[in-house]
């Protein structure tokens, strides 16, 4: 049995997060009782820069905010809109709740796929999309609905995809 430790090994921060990264996780740690608290805020300020944490990144934070590396990791991979791995400039995020699946879920999904070329959890070639499934983007009286960076949309027909997704070329 391979016993995993909770320290967080020290790593050189300033080589892995920029200045202003740093600065700002600084800040949020201030809004906090505990620095603990401030561990999705300093994921997504990470997140910002290359649209994904990777494991040095998740390992200096955990230095900045002096808690356990697995800490910052649990919280990494229990939000599913901090990414773990490279995706695309721009991620889709089509809803599969019960009210937008009612709506026309699979259809908008079938058009989403087909219109990309890829399939949920893949990039396109160019690097420009990543498709991904939601469960709920609490837009359920405009469904079938779908996030696109930070723009909701809904409803959305199949046939409205391609000039859809024109708006982010």
């Amino acid at each position: 049995m391979k016993i995993v430790s909770d320290k967080t090994p020290k790593v050189d921060v300033a080589s892995i997060l920029t200045t202003n990264e740093i600065a700002a996780i600084h800040d949020f740690m201030h809004h906090y009782p505990q620095a603990r608290s401030a561990s999705l805020d300093a994921l997504k300020i990470v997140q910002k820069r290359n649209g994904w944490v990777d494991d040095a990144q998740v390992n200096a934070i955990a230095n900045i905010l002096e808690i356990p590396v697995t800490d910052i990791e649990g919280v990494a991979t229990f939000y599913n809109r901090i990414y773990r791995q490279p995706v695309g400039r721009h991620v889709i995020l089509i809803c599969d709740s019960v009210s937008c699946y009612l709506t026309g879920y699979e259809a908008l999904s079938t058009a989403f796929r087909a219109e990309l070329g890829i399939e949920y959890g893949q990039t396109t070639a160019d690097g420009r999309f990543t498709i991904l499934p939601i469960c709920c983007l609490g837009n359920c009286d405009k469904g079938p609905a779908v996030l696109i960076d930070e723009d909701t949309y809904g409803p959305v027909q199949p046939d409205e995809v391609a000039q859809l997704l024109e708006l982010y070329a």
